[in-house]
């Protein structure tokens, strides 16, 4: 299991490639152990996020509204 110390944190570039590759990186300080840096699970589904452009023509269409009036309804909801 590969380990750095606080001061070799700075290099992320290595730090990044060993957690990419799935391993999980000890974090020393003094030759102690005070953490351990966990790669993030890749099996997760990524939250699709809604088409906006589509959401904002479907409901407006093809006009142009300039910012003030855009603002001005948003106001108006709430």
């Amino acid at each position: 299991m590969p380990s750095m110390n606080i001061r070799q944190l700075r290099d992320t570039r290595r730090l990044k490639a060993w957690l990419r590759a799935g391993q999980t990186v000890e974090l020393r300080e003094r030759d102690r152990l005070i953490a351990r840096i966990v790669p993030a699970n890749g099996d997760q589904p990524l939250v699709e996020m809604p088409d906006f452009a589509a959401r904002a023509k479907k409901i407006f269409g093809d006009r142009v509204f300039p910012n003030a009036v855009i603002e001005a309804r948003k106001r108006k909801r709430y």
